[in-house]
């Protein structure tokens, strides 16, 4: 009678989790926005790009990986195996990882200048580059709680990021004036890192916890490490390790991969929204000011109600993964009408809403009529991108892997040809009119290729 729908609670936790740390970010957006102006925002926001590329190429393709093993394996009781799947994963992980920081705190100006094209992101570049091995360590462990449905501990550690985070450039800033000095948005990198860190603290602690709970005082006989073995014992061990990297590998590369070039695509995209900006007509600052409104004030407020699609996308991909393995097309077909159904639902719910309030909004949250006139317009977004973030977790446990890849390829392409032939016309607007547009492709797509692929299970 006690019995908890694993997903229900999941979701619950994650989206419980979600809406807090959304909530706590509106108000650091909003301190942001006052303190260092839309010019500074759309500064900070060209970062973004980076940390999504390096996400892509340490650790999101691994994450997944383990998360999607760890899940057959606890469903064997098979603890051993899945605890070395989180250590070999993680093994991966941290090599790419500090390669990856090395890289970009030395080449920051280059990244800067030729990449972003925009020199005063250097010193950001040099202090988010300290976060790459910290959120790995987080999102190789976060992936083994996900896997065992155990989602309060990633909701602990995100939760962790943000009040740090927030806190820590909150109090920096009082600092500042007290000493007399210039606040600039670098406190703001500092802030991301000093999130992360506790993140990875409260992770760690969870995994260690976990370990013993599992395992109690015979952690050191259940073979996790090669060190103080025989020979025979410790050349088995390492033939182990090598085979479940490799099988790591296997679902990761793809994945990174594909993550990885779209990645490359959305920073295009990001890189030359300025840009084409000034080929409308505006100059830097205002093209770097408007951009910091889309991207740091009215995105970011459209967004906060996907902390519930996120969660359900979360825990969606190893029960469908489940659901497909055994064949039960008819759960597959569930999950799916059941996911348009109520993304729908609550999107339309949310496109009224920030029609309603939007205008109001803007003004009151950011001071910025453009924030209000951006979220009126971005509304007509949401049922398409609630259900399309869905679909996708629905596709990846299906095992359709390239499918989602294709169709965000797709999207992409379509907004990334509003950018470069809508905005220097159109301006802004061209942009906005491209991201509808590719939403509702992406989400048509989805759509018909998952309800096609349980109908075939």
């Amino acid at each position: 009678m006690k019995h908890k729908n694993p997903l229900i609670t999941g979701t619950i936790i994650l989206t419980a989790t979600g809406l807090i740390s959304r909530f706590i970010g509106f108000f650091y957006r909003i301190f942001l926005s006052k303190v260092f102006g839309a010019e500074g925002m759309g500064i900070y926001q060209l970062i973004s790009p980076v940390l999504a590329l390096s996400f892509s190429l340490t650790v999101s393709g691994i994450q997944t990986a383990i998360s999607k093993y760890v899940a057959g394996e606890t469903a064997t009781r098979d603890y051993k195996t899945s605890f070395r799947t989180l250590w070999a994963g993680f093994i991966l992980a941290m090599s790419i990882s500090f390669l990856c920081m090395a890289f970009i705190y030395r080449y920051s100006e280059y990244i800067a200048v030729n990449f972003l094209m925009e020199a005063r992101t250097a010193p950001l570049l040099r202090i988010i580059s300290l976060s790459i091995p910290m959120a790995t360590v987080h999102s190789c462990i976060n992936g083994y709680f996900y896997g065992i449905k155990k989602t309060s501990i990633p909701s602990l550690a995100q939760l962790s990021e943000q009040l740090i985070r927030v806190g820590s450039v909150y109090i920096i800033y009082h600092i500042c004036l007290e000493r007399n000095m210039t606040p600039t948005i670098s406190f703001a990198a500092v802030g991301l890192v000093l999130g992360e860190s506790a993140s990875m603290v409260v992770s760690v602690i969870a995994i260690i916890l976990r370990s013993y709970n599992v395992f109690g005082n015979r952690m050191s006989h259940m073979a996790l490490s090669p060190s103080k073995m025989q020979a025979p014992a410790r050349q088995g061990l390492i033939r182990t390790y090598r085979l479940i990297m490799k099988n790591l590998l296997k679902l990761a590369v793809p994945l990174s991969l594909n993550r990885i070039l779209i990645n490359v695509l959305q920073s295009i995209e990001a890189i030359f929204i300025p840009n084409r900006l000034m080929a409308y007509g505006l100059n830097n600052a205002d093209a770097l000011g408007v951009y910091g409104v889309l991207t740091g004030m009215s995105l970011p407020l459209i967004l906060f109600p996907s902390a519930l699609t996120n969660s359900v996308s979360v825990l969606l991909l190893p029960v469908v993964s489940e659901a497909d393995a055994s064949g039960n097309s008819r759960a597959v077909t569930k999950a799916i009408l059941k996911s348009i159904k109520y993304c729908m639902l609550m999107g339309f719910a949310c496109t009224a809403l920030f029609l309603l309030l939007g205008r109001p909004a803007g003004r009151i949250l950011y001071n910025s009529e453009l924030a209000g006139s951006f979220i009126l317009t971005l509304s007509f977004i949401c049922p398409f991108m609630y259900v399309a973030s869905t679909l996708n977790s629905i596709l990846n446990g299906l095992g359709k892997t390239a499918l989602t890849f294709t169709y965000s390829i797709v999207s992409l392409l379509v907004r990334l040809a509003f950018v470069f032939f809508a905005i220097p016309v159109f301006g802004i607007k061209g942009y906005l009119w491209g991201m509808l547009a590719s939403q509702i492709l992406q989400t048509l797509l989805c759509a018909v290729s998952s309800l096609k692929i349980a109908h075939n299970i």
